[in-house]
């Protein structure tokens, strides 16, 4: 069946009874990723700022290892909403320096002359400006992201904060057993058996919202992380030359990379691929653990 054109009417939700600030909020809880900025969970919404109002939404995304602060704002853009925007990104960055931090502004009219003024601030702020168009469609409301403004150059954290504070939100099996398979989860355990081998000392896994650490029990910090997936899963870890063992996973035909504040590499592994890599992944993760207390 071939598509048909169907007109549409731009809808404005500033003072809308029904699809007001509130609803597309709860748009984007449900669905960040409708604002186009990849694969990103939400941290938070209506996150409270000392003496600093409220943050609309928190997100995160793993693979980049950074966080959206993001305000929502109906109708044209105003003076108040940007330097909230700002403030409350820097109010973040300050807290959690561990992550690589952009302002994100949502709002329906971004006009030109706040464009202006936001591309002067985006020389020395990683920012971004998103235009939200509102159509009404067969009787129906539809929403369209448009990035109109993406400065994203960032600094790089050197120190990772390794699960402390209100950030990383706690999950149980039960949680990854409904995101992944049960393949992926045997290859998890299979990886914190070997993290506890290699250093001599129980390790369990501490599932998280967006990955699983591997941690001594009893304590919190982890050196080796998980981010299990449909068919694979990533394994990180805090390893000496980082850029050394990514050319060498490269070399083998595994996707690697550098992460956090480029002191850890990123390696993904298939299921079947743990047991044939085993020498190579040992060698890896001794370099990450064997020296623990």
């Amino acid at each position: 069946m071939s598509l048909q054109y169907t007109d549409s009417d731009r809808v404005s939700l500033k003072g809308h009874a029904d699809f007001n600030e509130k609803w597309l909020q709860d748009v984007l809880i449900k669905d960040p990723a409708k604002l186009g900025l990849g694969d990103i969970e939400l941290v938070t919404a209506e996150k409270i700022q000392p003496k600093a109002g409220r943050l609309d939404l928190l997100l995160h995304d793993e693979q980049l290892n950074r966080r959206y602060e993001v305000e929502l704002m109906l109708g044209a853009t105003d003076p108040s909403h940007i330097l909230r925007c700002i403030e409350y990104w820097d109010i973040e960055r300050r807290r959690y320096p561990a992550y690589d931090h952009v302002a994100v502004l949502v709002a329906e009219d971004i006009t030109s002359r706040f464009l202006n003024l936001i591309s002067l601030l985006a020389g020395s702020i990683p920012l971004m400006a998103i235009q939200c168009v509102a159509l009404q469609v067969n009787g129906n409301i539809t929403l369209h992201f448009v990035r109109v403004l993406d400065q994203t150059t960032l600094r790089t954290d050197d120190v990772y904060e390794g699960g402390s504070g209100p950030g990383p939100v706690t999950t149980d099996r039960a949680y990854w057993e409904s995101r992944t398979s049960p393949e992926i989860l045997k290859t998890c355990d299979a990886a914190c058996s070997l993290v506890s081998e290699i250093n001599e000392s129980p390790h369990a896994l501490r599932y998280r919202q967006r990955l699983i650490d591997i941690v001594p029990e009893g304590e919190t910090g982890a050196r080796v992380w998980l981010i299990p997936k449909k068919t694979l899963v990533r394994i990180g870890a805090y390893v000496p030359k980082p850029e050394s063992w990514i050319k060498q996973f490269e070399d083998l035909g595994h996707t690697a990379s550098l992460r956090r504040g480029n002191k850890a590499a990123l390696v993904s592994f298939k299921p079947t691929e743990f047991d044939t890599n085993h020498e190579i992944l040992r060698a890896f993760l001794n370099e990450a653990v064997g020296s623990e207390d």
